[in-house]
């Protein structure tokens, strides 16, 4: 199997099946990134639509810096940023519609729990809440979303410890 690094030389080469390829690989990751930020499969599928098409572009260019996994982060990092302002300016406008939440598994108890759990994730800051669902939903080391985030590791850390205690504190009243 090819790494990315290839697929991406081969895509600035010509070969567009080599992108088809990256997006085979990585778009489920992408997509369930984006389903714990919006609880809503529709929304986060047209997310990560956006991604790669921004991907496609910005890949003809692209110089080996980083790893691509790296980048494809930020970037979803990024999206999530414009979808969350998005929605702050729907919900102030109150053009929003509460997204109907997204089932894992048949247990009524658990899937509440998950979907308070997930709804307190939402209100945090915008930083915090992006550590958790890397650390929590990625299962993300500090050090790999520093690097995506472009912090030190012990703000991810911080960042992390912060929205844990104030998720405590939600959840227990």
């Amino acid at each position: 199997m090819k790494t990315d690094e290839e697929l991406i030389k081969q895509f600035q080469s010509g070969n567009d099946d080599s992108f088809n390829e990256l997006v085979k690989r990585h778009l489920p990751g992408t997509y369930g990134f984006f389903i714990k930020f919006t609880s809503d499969p529709i929304e986060a599928e047209d997310l990560a639509q956006d991604v790669f098409i921004k991907m496609y572009k910005a890949l003809k260019k692209f110089r080996f810096q980083s790893k691509f996994k790296t980048y494809l982060y930020r970037a979803n990092i990024n999206m999530s940023n414009t979808y969350l302002k998005r929605s702050k300016w729907r919900n102030l406008l109150h053009l929003d519609q509460a997204p109907e939440p997204v089932h894992f598994d048949n247990t009524n108890e658990d899937q509440w729990r998950r979907d308070e759990l997930w709804d307190a994730v939402s209100k945090l800051p915008s930083r915090q809440r992006i550590v958790v669902t890397m650390r929590i939903a990625e299962e993300k080391p500090y050090k790999e979303i520093a690097e995506v985030m472009g912090i030190s590791e012990n703000s991810a850390k911080v960042n992390y410890h912060h929205a844990v205690k104030t998720l405590k504190d939600q959840l227990e009243n």
